[in-house]
């Protein structure tokens, strides 16, 4: 468990049905102040990726103190990745990705790249979570995003965290980011077998 009570705790989560279909998000803020914030909505037409992006921007949006820590806890690799090692070489090609393609979503990368920046000096830590393992504060974004993609109402929590329900400071003691699989290249073939009339021969 990891328990910090000088930073700004945060949780964000999206979710979609149909991706792309209707989609919703959820965020959680909590302040060094001993307060709570939920917050969330919806889109009718988005992709999972992009909601996921929402989640975090709009609790970025809502911390106006750029003066303590932040730590945001997510379980999207692709916020992350997006947000510290990708998007200084997406601008250097003109906001294109690897394969010369326009990179997906920038609206909101720009958006989230302008939140970072807009915070600064505060620190901001990037904080790997795996969804549906039962992190409390992943879990409960997730019952809002998911909520609010169905189309539902929810009742948003703010006010004391001693009196918030959801153990939000119960998160693991590893929150990196896992590293990235590469995909083995296939050692080339040094001879092959052929048969032929009866006989079995090897060629390099």
């Amino acid at each position: 468990m990891t328990t910090n009570f000088k930073s700004i705790l945060i949780f964000t989560d999206g979710a979609c049905s149909g991706n792309p279909g209707p989609g919703g998000w959820g965020s959680i803020l909590v302040f060094p102040n001993g307060t709570v914030r939920e917050i969330g909505g919806a889109n009718n037409e988005t992709t999972n990726n992009r909601m996921e992006l929402v989640a975090t921007i709009r609790a970025l949006q809502a911390v106006e103190d750029s003066t303590q820590p932040i730590a945001v806890h997510t379980d999207s690799v692709y916020v992350i990745r997006g947000i510290t090692q990708w998007i200084n070489g997406w601008r250097k090609k003109g906001w294109k990705n690897a394969e010369g393609k326009a990179v997906l979503n920038r609206d909101l990368w720009e958006e989230l790249s302008h939140q970072v920046g807009r915070l600064k000096p505060a620190k901001i830590n990037w904080c790997f979570v795996r969804g549906h393992s039962g992190v409390p504060g992943n879990e409960r974004c997730d019952e809002i995003a998911v909520t609010f993609a169905a189309g539902k109402n929810l009742r948003l929590y703010q006010g004391p965290l001693l009196q918030y329900t959801v153990a939000i400071h119960d998160i693991p003691e590893n929150t990196e980011l896992p590293e990235m699989k590469t995909k083995e290249k296939k050692a080339p073939a040094f001879s092959y077998l052929s048969y032929h009339g009866g006989s079995v021969m090897r060629h390099s």
